[in-house]
């Protein structure tokens, strides 16, 4: 997909108008095909670490505190913003040569996924924790570098008229990725089970059929792979060499920060409040879901087909409301009603663990509780790319995304550790409470915005 060339006496006015069936053509031009692969890859190691990997570990009789102190994998997705200049300007010796810089990058990042997955299905944890956790913290290190590269492969490989388009596709295929790596996984490792010799009891944990999971998901990353071999590099926009390191620091990292600071003065910090932690109770109680729901009895199957699949519909339903509802009554009414939602729909989780092996019960409270992500998610990523100058823009937007997550993945380490302690109906009313304060950071950055 390549940027249209115009004559110099063309004017805006004179290119016709496209029809609908022309408009949506876009979606099946070359480069937007490439970002459903790419966007399938990006997605694809997310739950492999997080979700997934803790129902496994549950099952494998990890204790909930260990299980909890693991989620700190997922701060190598916060700090990305720290090696993405690296990304940005550094080249691979060889690599980068024959692919360029952007598909080097991706490509090495698709290595070190697909190489730590592999390792990660050869390892019981049961017997070693220890490989699987260097497995799965290696598995995020290039999950996190593949989406620096990706961001900017993205963005040189079209015009700006044609990026919603990437990035509609991008996203989907993201989602379904999620699907796959959440709902695919618990489906092949239930389809491999060595049924129980005696009926009505369940089977005891098994490697194999984790083991034959984690590999097909090791597989599932070579469409990514094959679309990035076989791309061309996009156009590279020439970078001025920094004349030392203070200088290349200073323009990757400080003067970003300097320019939001100096533009919100003693609003800086109130800003930066909201955003490390309206998120913190969807983050903290997201750790402990899939050990509860192997604790409640609710087998692989189910949890698939309720919170993997129908859960991720649920939020992407939450999105397209909250992107409505943002238009109609303003981002700052919806950040707050998303908070309300998201803290409120953590108590329900609380009844639900009174509950015992209710599927019913489950289908409610987990479409309730995605409903309510979606709409704050929506409107917190509105409000984030409010915030940004565009001179600086993907620089600001990758610090503020980041610093949504550090805070509450920090906290979200103890969240095993309060379980064992209190149980999981305190645990799950504990992280509604947690997202009062955040109520009271929407409010008075609502009211300062106004001002």
């Amino acid at each position: 997909m390549q940027a249209p060339h115009h004559s110099p006496d063309a004017s805006p006015t004179s290119a016709p108008k496209l029809t609908w069936a022309q408009t949506l053509k876009v979606y099946l031009e070359p480069a937007s095909l490439r970002m459903l692969s790419l966007g399938f890859s990006a997605g694809l190691p997310l739950l492999l670490v997080f979700g997934t990997l803790s129902f496994w570990l549950r099952e494998a009789g990890i204790d909930r505190t260990t299980i909890g102190f693991l989620s700190w994998v997922g701060l190598a997705y916060g700090f990305k913003w720290v090696w993405s200049p690296l990304v940005d300007r550094m080249p691979i010796p060889w690599l980068t040569r024959t692919l360029g810089r952007r598909r080097s990058w991706l490509l090495a990042s698709q290595a070190v996924i697909m190489l730590a997955l592999v390792s990660m299905a050869m390892t019981d944890p049961q017997q070693s924790l220890a490989p699987v956790v260097w497995c799965a913290i290696a598995v995020a290190f290039g999950s996190a570098t593949q989406d620096i590269a990706l961001d900017a492969f993205r963005i040189e490989s079209a015009d700006t008229e044609h990026q919603a388009a990437l990035a509609a596709t991008y996203q989907t295929g993201y989602r379904l990725a999620m699907i796959w790596s959440g709902a695919g996984a618990l489906w092949i490792a239930a389809r491999a089970e060595i049924p129980s010799a005696v009926a009505g009891v369940a089977a005891p944990y098994q490697h194999g059929p984790w083991q034959i999971a984690y590999l097909v998901m090791a597989v599932s990353m070579l469409p990514g792979v094959l679309t990035v071999l076989f791309s061309q590099e996009p156009f590279q926009r020439a970078i001025a060499p920094s004349k030392n390191i203070g200088e290349w620091l200073r323009g990757a990292l400080v003067e970003p920060f300097a320019d939001f600071i100096g533009r919100y003065r003693w609003q800086a910090a109130l800003i930066l409040g909201l955003i490390a932690t309206y998120r913190i109770s969807d983050v903290v109680m997201g750790i402990m879901a899939n050990p509860f729901y192997v604790d409640m009895g609710f087998s692989k199957d189910e949890v698939a087909a309720v919170t993997k699949v129908y859960g991720v519909a649920m939020t992407l339903v939450g999105a397209f409301v909250g992107g409505i509802l943002s238009l109609r009554m303003g981002v700052m009414r919806v950040l707050m009603l998303g908070a309300i939602l998201s803290a409120a729909s953590n108590l329900l989780f609380a009844w639900l663990s009174t509950r015992g092996h209710d599927v019913t019960a489950l289908v409610w409270v987990v479409s309730a509780d995605n409903l309510a992500g979606g709409i704050a998610s929506s409107a917190f990523i509105a409000y984030l790319s409010s915030l940004t100058n565009v001179q600086y823009s993907a620089t600001q937007y990758a610090l503020f995304s980041s610093m949504m997550l550090l805070l509450p993945k920090f906290v979200a380490g103890f969240s095993g550790k309060y379980v064992d302690a209190f149980g999981y109906a305190d645990f799950f009313t504990s992280t509604a409470l947690l997202g009062v304060p955040v109520l009271i950071l929407v409010a008075l950055a609502s009211r300062s915005k106004t001002r």
